[in-house]
């Protein structure tokens, strides 16, 4: 690798931002209040992970930037919509993200649903009308993108579960299966959709597969211990939450010390997969440990 992993970083964020600039429309488009609410949300300065998986998974694979684009902001887009709608009363009831007042305390609870509906089918208009790539990977990019969005196996089906869990006490196989699709279904398709874009062949994919299955639970892991040993300030959101919302949670489950551990093996994990990969896999590593040691 070339550049360092901050510079990366900082490199992938500048250039999701402009596409998602260029693809969103502006603030004075009609319906003004629509979008501005999306504007909002969207660039009220996200760490854009997901997208940096897709660039550094295509980047693994060979594929240029430029054609890692549209597919970078579409799933970006979707984190956001679902951020939308997570904060809202009849959901996770936040009145902050990112450091300020979320879409619904910004604007009000109908706009913010239809920002979030927006945003949501916008991703996919971004990707199916990507002329960079063939039709074909762009059908197969939105069937697995929408599979990790929706259900019975994706992101709003790990929501619905996270509800019903509330106040419950549940297994540890329940948890993993909620926070697999909750968190980890949009994690592990961004570092797939990268990987396809970059051709990888199918054995290729199923270890990019298992690596990214593992940074998903990875991140969901320390988002739980970051919600009970940092401070709002520091989370940019209501530090606490889950807890007072009496969510199931890792630490929750196994306390503090045993959830560290617990993420830095499954970190590890995540390495040893990329191990079976004939390919220069430093950068994927390090998002990996990035994301263990993360403190917002």
């Amino acid at each position: 690798m070339n550049v360092t992993l901050s510079e990366f970083l900082a490199s992938s964020n500048e250039r999701v931002d402009k596409v998602l600039d260029s693809l969103v429309p502006a603030a004075n488009v009609e319906p003004r209040r629509l979008h501005q609410a999306i504007r909002w949300s969207m660039f009220a300065g996200g760490k854009r992970i997901r997208p940096c998986i897709v660039y550094a998974a295509g980047e693994t694979f060979g594929a240029d930037a430029e054609f890692l684009d549209r597919t970078a902001a579409g799933i970006e887009m979707i984190h956001t919509f679902s951020l939308i709608h997570d904060d809202l009363p009849a959901m996770d009831d936040d009145d902050l993200r990112r450091g300020r007042e979320t879409c619904h305390k910004k604007f009000d609870e109908a706009t913010a649903i239809l920002a979030g509906d927006a945003l949501h089918v916008m991703a996919f208009q971004t990707i199916a009308e990507d002329s960079s790539l063939c039709s074909d990977l762009r059908i197969r990019l939105v069937a697995d993108i929408a599979a990790a969005s929706g259900t019975p196996k994706g992101m709003v089906a790990g929501q619905q579960l996270d509800l019903e869990a509330e106040g419950r006490t549940i297994r540890i196989g329940e948890l993993e299966n909620i926070h697999s699709r909750k968190t980890g279904a949009l994690i592990s398709v961004s570092a797939r959709a990268g990987a396809m874009i970059g051709a990888a062949a199918d054995d290729e994919l199923a270890v990019v597969q298992t690596y990214a299955d593992r940074l998903g639970l990875l991140f969901q892991i320390t988002d739980d211990l970051l919600d009970v040993t940092q401070e709002t300030a520091t989370l940019g959101k209501t530090a606490g939450k889950d807890v007072h919302a009496s969510k199931a949670t890792f630490p929750g489950h196994f306390g503090v010390e045993a959830t560290r551990e617990m993420a830095a093996k499954v970190c590890r994990e995540a390495g040893d997969a990329l191990k079976e990969l004939d390919r220069e896999t430093s950068l994927l590593e390090e998002i990996a440990e990035m994301i263990l040691e993360r403190s917002r």
